[in-house]
C-alpha cells in the first residue's frame, strides 16, 4: 500500500508521489528477528520501526534515487529538526530516580511525557521562600489602592492627609495627623505633645480596704467569730442588742485602733479553739497595732492644749476607752496569770474618772462593764480595790439608771449587789490588818455591826429580772455567793451547817441553768466564791462539774487558773484549815494574778 508523506518544493509544501512499498520494510513483526547484521541504530526502541533484512541491490538503487529527488532544503529541514527535537531527560530527574531506587531497592520506571524544564528541588534541603507581599498595610491605603510604605504615624505620600493612620488590625488613634504645611489644623496636631496612656499591665488592680483592720481572710474569720460566737460569752445578752455588736463594732468601723483591739480579742478566743499557726500570727499582729495606736492617741491627746491656751488635756475619744477594756479582756482569753491586765484596767479607770464618755449608750455600757470587772478583781487580789467605791459606794451620777434598780447587761452593778461586795472587801481588809498586827479579836464590834447591816441588805435584795428565768436563777446564785463571801469574812474558817446549806442552794441554782444560757458568761465569779467555801467532798464534785460546764460554754482560758486556785484552797482546808480563810494570800503564794470574770 502506498503512503502519503509531505514534501517541500520551491513554493512550499507539495504532494509526494506514490511510492511502491519496499520489500523487507514494514511494521515490526511479532516474532523476534534472527538477523545479526543489524546495527544498533536499526533496533532502537525509540523509532518504533526496524529492518528485518537487508534490501536487495536493485531496491537500494531506487531508495537512493528517491531520497535524491525528495531532498528538502537545508534551512527548512534544520528548522523542522529543531521543532521536532525531543529534549533529553534532565539530570535532576535522573538523580531523583536514583534516590528513589536507593531508598526502596526496586527499580523505578521513568515517567512518560514531556520532562520538566526546571529541575525539582532536592527533598529536605530547600528552605521555605517567604512571599514578598505585606499584610500590615493600613486600611486607608487598601481602600485607595495605594502602595503603603507602612510608616508611622502617617504615610509619607499623604502630604495633605486629614486622617490618622490606621493599622490593618487594630485602629490606633493615638498617632497625630500629619498634613500639609499650610493647614492650621495639621500644624496644631503636629506640634502638640503626644499623650500616651499607661499600659493596661501598669494599671493597678488593687482596691482600698473597705474597713481598716479587716485586711486578710484570717481577719474575716476573726470578724465572723466575733459577731456570731465570741460576743455571746461576754454579756448576758445574746441577741442583736448585744452591746459588743450594737455599740462597739459600729464604733470600730470608724476607728482603726479599736478594730485591731476587737480582732485581737476575737483571735485570742478563736486560737484557743483552733491552734492553727496563722491564727496566732495574725492575733499578735492585731495586738501590736492596737497597742501602738492606743499609745499614739493618748500621747496626742495629752500633748494637746485647750482652746484657752492652757495645758489641760483634751477629752479622748470613746473608742480609746473601749480599746482599753478590750485589751483587758484579751488577757482573759489568753489565760494570762501574771497581772498583764493591770495597765489596761488602770488606763480605763483613769479615763472614766477624769472624764465621761460622750455617747450615752456607750457610757452606760462601759461604766457597768468596768465596775463589774473592777469589783470582781478585788476578790482575788490584795492591792486591787475599786476606786469608785472607796468611801461611799455608789454609781457615778452620769450613769443612766443609777438612781433606781436596772437589770443592765451584768448582774449586780446597777441593782446594787456589787455595793455589798465592795463593803465586804473593806471588812476583809480591816480584819486582815488587825490580825497581822496581833489584835484580839480580829473582828471587832464595829466590823460586826457593819456585817449585820450588809446581811440585812442582802436578804432584802431583789433582782429586776423576771422570776423563773435563766437570768433570775443567775441573780439568785449571785445572792447566795455574796452571802457566802460575807460569812467567810467574819466567821472562822471551819465547816458549818449554815455555810453548807448556802453553798448547796447556790449550786442548785447553777444546775438549773440551761447549757446554752447566756448566764454562763458571768458564772465564774460566784462559782469561785462557792468553791472557796466548799468544805464537803460532795460539794467539791459539784463545783468541778460546774467548771467543766462553764469551760464548754465559753472556752475562756482563765477558767483553768481559777479551778487551780480553788483546788489549792481545798488542800489548805484539809491540812491547815485556818489559813484557808485568806485565799488572796494563797493566790499570791502561787504567784498568780488574773481576773475571775
Amino acid at each position: 500500500m502506498w503512503s502519503m508523506h509531505p514534501s517541500y518544493d520551491d513554493s512550499g509544501f507539495r504532494e509526494i508521489s506514490e511510492i511502491p512499498p519496499l520489500s523487507g520494510i514494514g511494521p515490526r513483526a511479532s516474532t523476534p528477528s534472527t538477523s545479526t547484521g543489524a546495527s544498533p541504530d536499526d533496533t532502537s526502541s525509540d523509532s518504533g520501526w526496524y529492518v528485518t533484512q537487508s534490501p536487495p541491490d536493485h531496491l537500494d538503487a531506487q531508495i537512493k534515487a528517491y531520497q535524491r529527488s525528495h531532498t528538502f532544503d537545508t534551512n527548512v529541514q534544520a528548522q523542522i529538526d529543531e521543532v521536532m527535537e525531543i529534549p533529553k531527560v534532565e539530570e535532576a530527574d535522573e538523580d531523583l530516580l536514583n534516590i528513589r531506587h536507593a531508598e526502596t531497592g526496586t527499580p523505578v520506571p521513568r515517567k512518560r511525557g514531556r520532562p520538566r524544564k526546571h529541575p525539582l528541588p532536592v527533598p529536605g534541603n530547600q528552605a521555605k521562600i517567604t512571599k514578598g507581599r505585606s499584610k500590615t498595610g493600613c486600611i486607608t491605603c487598601r481602600r485607595r489602592k495605594k502602595k503603603c510604605d507602612e510608616t508611622k504615624p502617617a504615610m509619607r505620600w499623604s502630604v495633605k492627609a486629614t486622617h490618622p493612620r490606621r493599622s490593618g488590625k487594630v485602629a490606633d488613634r493615638r498617632w497625630p495627623m500629619v498634613g500639609g504645611p499650610n493647614n492650621p489644623l495639621d500644624r496644631f496636631l503636629a506640634n502638640r505633645p503626644v499623650v500616651r496612656s499607661q499600659s493596661l499591665a501598669s494599671v493597678p488592680r488593687s482596691l482600698p480596704l473597705l474597713i481598716d483592720g479587716i485586711e486578710t481572710e484570717v481577719d474575716r474569720r476573726f470578724l465572723d467569730h466575733f459577731v456570731y460566737g465570741f460576743s455571746r460569752v461576754l454579756t448576758l445578752i445574746n441577741d442583736d442588742s448585744n452591746p459588743f455588736k450594737e455599740i462597739l463594732l459600729p464604733m470600730a468601723t470608724q476607728h482603726r485602733g479599736l478594730m485591731h483591739s476587737l480582732m485581737c480579742l476575737s483571735g485570742s478566743h478563736l486560737s484557743g479553739l483552733d491552734p492553727e499557726p496563722k491564727l496566732k500570727e495574725r492575733k499578735y499582729f492585731h495586738f501590736h497595732h492596737a497597742i501602738q495606736d492606743l499609745k499614739d492617741n493618748i500621747n496626742a491627746s495629752s500633748s494637746a492644749k485647750s482652746p484657752d491656751g492652757e495645758d489641760e488635756p483634751l477629752l479622748v475619744e470613746d473608742p480609746i476607752i473601749a480599746s482599753t477594756i478590750a485589751l483587758s479582756l484579751n488577757t482573759i482569753c489568753e489565760g494570762e496569770v501574771k497581772g498583764e491586765y493591770r495597765p489596761h484596767m488602770d488606763a480605763a479607770r483613769y479615763l472614766l474618772v477624769s472624764q465621761k464618755p460622750r455617747n450615752e449608750k456607750f457610757r452606760q455600757f462601759i461604766v457597768e462593764f468596768f465596775q463589774y470587772h473592777d469589783v470582781s478583781n478585788s476578790l482575788t487580789s490584795l492591792d486591787r480595790r475599786p476606786n469608785l467605791f472607796t468611801s461611799d459606794p455608789h454609781l457615778p451620777n452620769f450613769v443612766p439608771g443609777a438612781a433606781g434598780p436596772s437589770p443592765g447587761m451584768f448582774v449586780g452593778v446597777f441593782d446594787g449587789l456589787f455595793n455589798y461586795i465592795a463593803e465586804i472587801t473593806q471588812l476583809r481588809d480591816r480584819i486582815r490588818e488587825r490580825f497581822d498586827e496581833g489584835y484580839e479579836p480580829a473582828v471587832d464590834y464595829q466590823t460586826l455591826s457593819e456585817a449585820v447591816s450588809i446581811d440585812t441588805a442582802i436578804r432584802k435584795w431583789e433582782t429586776s429580772h423576771e422570776p423563773e428565768t435563766s437570768n433570775w436563777c443567775l441573780a439568785q446564785l449571785y445572792r447566795q455567793s455574796t452571802w457566802v463571801y460575807l460569812y467567810r469574812t467574819i466567821r472562822p474558817s471551819r465547816p458549818s451547817e449554815k455555810i453548807a446549806q448556802v453553798v448547796n442552794d447556790g449550786l442548785d441554782y447553777l444546775e438549773q441553768l440551761p447549757q446554752d444560757a447566756g448566764a454562763y458568761s458571768i458564772v465564774l465569779m460566784p462559782l469561785f466564791l462557792l468553791g472557796c467555801s466548799a468544805f464537803l467532798t460532795e460539794q467539791r464534785e459539784r463545783i468541778k462539774r460546774g467548771f467543766e460546764r462553764l469551760k464548754s460554754y465559753s472556752n475562756l482560758r482563765n477558767i483553768e487558773p481559777a479551778l487551780k486556785v480553788v483546788s489549792r484552797v481545798w488542800e489548805v482546808m484539809d491540812t491547815q484549815i485556818e489559813e484557808s480563810w485568806d485565799w488572796e494570800k494563797i493566790i499570791r503564794t502561787m504567784n498568780m494574778d488574773f481576773l475571775i470574770t
